[in-house]
């Protein structure tokens, strides 16, 4: 999804997001449920920058999956000490369970589909020890979405700078984002293009899929970054 552009992505994203701040509230979430936590899954971890600051912060021990080979080879020389993979959190096995399983970026809404998004939450519960936690932040809900929506959004940084123009349109239940980018360092301008395809779940889908896999489920609607939060207990 980001094979285009995965080494720009820190570039653009920490410009956006405030990774540091959202990795407080994660931990003060995760301790205020299990003041003992110590282990973490990072599912769709990306470049790992969540993941950094949850273990050098925080002292947690971070193992990550991602699709993207990418990010998963940047996210392992942030977080040399935690193990990261390349894997599909639709269906994936590491043989070992976590204090608590995250999802965070709105990663959740690649999964489209409410079979594959009941098999996502299955495939990550599973991966949680009995009593603990899976924390998903969540794409928008169906009304939440503009259909029509453009966007551009600019960095700068280490030589390079990078422009890119987003535009979203909806069809039935699945947000679709076309990126055009223009990137310029020393070399020279060159452009790159990439589309990007998220479900619109509501909230009742949403606990559903967490209440069929056997977790207590509460929603926050403000979340870590706006965009609310689910906070499954795993049944013990």
């Amino acid at each position: 999804m980001f094979s285009e552009t995965a080494e720009l992505y820190d570039l653009i994203y920490t410009n956006m997001k405030n990774y540091r701040e959202e990795a407080t509230k994660v931990a003060d979430l995760v301790r205020s449920h299990l003041p003992d936590a110590s282990h973490l899954l990072d599912v769709a971890c990306g470049t790992g920058e969540h993941a950094k600051y949850l273990s050098l912060e925080y002292s947690f021990q971070v193992d990550g999956i991602d699709i993207e080979p990418a990010f998963v080879e940047i996210a392992r020389r942030k977080v040399p000490n935690g193990s990261f993979e390349c894997a599909d959190m639709v269906e994936f096995d590491l043989g070992s369970q976590y204090d608590a399983v995250l999802c965070l970026f709105s990663s959740i809404g690649y999964v489209t589909g409410k079979a594959r998004l009941a098999r996502a939450i299955e495939s990550m519960l599973k991966h949680v020890t009995p009593g603990g936690l899976l924390v998903v932040e969540p794409w928008f809900e169906p009304a939440a979405m503009q259909d029509g929506r453009v966007m551009c959004v600019t960095a700068e940084g280490d030589g390079t700078a990078i422009s890119r123009m987003s535009h979203t349109s909806v069809i039935d239940r699945i947000s679709r984002l076309q990126f055009e980018y223009v990137i310029g360092d020393s070399n020279g301008l060159r452009r790159a293009a990439e589309v990007h395809e998220l479900c619109l779940y509501t909230q009742s889908e949403m606990l559903e899929a967490f209440e069929a896999g056997g977790a207590r489920v509460e929603f926050d609607g403000g979340g870590i970054a706006g965009r609310g939060l689910y906070v499954g207990r795993r049944g013990g």
